[in-house]
Order: structure tokens, then C-alpha cells, then sequence
């Protein structure tokens, strides 16, 4: 019985990081669309989140089962758990990752008043954080996760100079207000990106040491 649970947990982490994988790649190929205005791509990352939401429902469905039917040890349930809530954020990051392509649509391939610099950055960073806490949820690496929670200031910091910079080109020319905004929206959904990547990060501890805290 044992022997199968384990069996199970093992198939169980493939496919959580499975979901990091194509969480990854909805949030590189977003960019990439805004970068380039490009609409069809928005449209293939929107239908990739058809992807991560059915891994999280696979994942969801083997935790209510393996809770159900295994009779886990209270590590083992303390892991489930954590895994519930990490599907979760991961499905939560693949959404902002679709909202950043809804509001590249609706720019119709307009273009932008203004370098994208800071916005670019954020995502490199969610990507590197995103990278760091798959590695800490594969190696069960407090450290790991640690660092890649930490960097969530990173992206508040660049939020702040996208918000700042974008308020300064609406207010030096009202024809930059439309398209202004939707950039705004972008730099939010990344900043939230950031934070349930944190909040993953948060788990993985919990997973680890059994510790329930909040980084930063």
C-alpha cells in the first residue's frame, strides 16, 4: 500500500511540474505578443490555458483520491494540501498570462507610444522566480524557495516605475490614455504574477518544514 502511495505522490510531482512548464511558456509567449502586437499568438497563449486548467483538474482529482482512498501519513497530507494550493497559483499566473493577450487584442496591433523596458523586465524576472521555485518544489529546497519569494520585491519595484512612467506620457499627451491604461493593466497583472508565485513559494516551506509563514 505504501509502495503505491509513493508511486502515486511521484506521478503526482510530474505533473505539477508539468504545469510550471506550460505556466512558463503562456507567460514567455504573452510577452512576446505584446512585444510584437501580435494577435494570433494571444489567441494560442488564451487557448493554452485550456492546458494548465486541465492539468490543475487532473492534479485537484489525484489529491481528493490519494486524501480519499491512501491513508496518508500527516506529512503526506500536509503535502497534498500544499499541492492544492500550488496548482491553484500556478492556474491563477496562466490567467494573467491570458489577460496580458485579451488587452494586446484589444490594442489591434496599435503602435505603442512608448519602449517597452520596465514591463520586459518584470516578466524576465517572473520567469527567473518561476524557474527558481520549480527547481525548490522539485529538490524540496527551502533555500531555493527562499530566494525565489525574495524577488517579488523586484517586480513591486519595477511596477513602481512602470506606473510612474506611464501616469507621465498620459499626463504629456491625452491621445496616450487608452493605450496607457491597458499598459497599466499589464504591469499589475504582472506584479500579481509575482505575488502567487510567492504564495507557491510559501507552500513549497510548508511542505518542507511544515513552517507557515509570509515571505517579505
Amino acid at each position: 500500500m505504501r509502495a503505491n502511495f509513493i508511486s502515486n505522490m511521484d506521478k503526482l510531482n510530474i505533473s505539477v511540474v508539468e504545469m510550471f512548464e506550460v505556466v512558463r511558456k503562456q507567460c514567455i509567449l504573452s510577452m512576446k505578443a505584446l512585444k510584437d502586437g501580435d494577435i494570433e499568438l494571444s489567441y494560442d497563449v488564451i487557448k493554452l490555458d485550456d492546458k494548465t486548467d486541465m492539468l490543475m483538474g487532473e492534479i485537484e482529482e489525484k489529491v481528493i483520491e490519494l486524501m480519499a482512498l491512501q491513508n496518508p501519513m500527516s506529512k503526506d497530507l500536509r503535502t497534498l494540501f500544499a499541492i492544492s494550493k500550488i496548482v491553484t497559483d500556478l492556474e491563477r499566473v496562466g490567467d494573467f498570462s491570458v489577460n496580458i493577450c485579451k488587452k494586446v487584442i484589444e490594442m489591434k496591433g496599435e503602435k505603442l507610444f512608448k519602449p517597452l523596458i520596465d514591463i520586459p523586465k518584470m516578466n524576465d524576472q517572473i520567469i527567473i522566480m518561476l524557474d527558481l521555485t520549480k527547481e525548490a518544489f522539485i529538490n524540496k529546497s527551502k533555500k531555493k524557495a527562499f530566494k525565489a519569494g525574495e524577488m517579488d520585491e523586484i517586480v513591486d519595484d519595477l511596477y513602481e516605475l512602470v506606473y510612474s512612467e506611464i501616469l507621465l506620457k498620459i499626463n504629456e499627451n491625452v491621445k496616450n490614455i487608452d493605450q496607457g491604461t491597458k499598459l497599466l493593466f499589464i504591469g499589475r497583472y504582472l506584479e500579481r504574477m509575482a505575488d502567487h508565485i510567492t504564495n507557491i513559494c510559501e507552500r513549497i516551506i510548508y511542505i518542507i518544514s511544515g513552517d507557515i509563514l509570509e515571505i517579505n
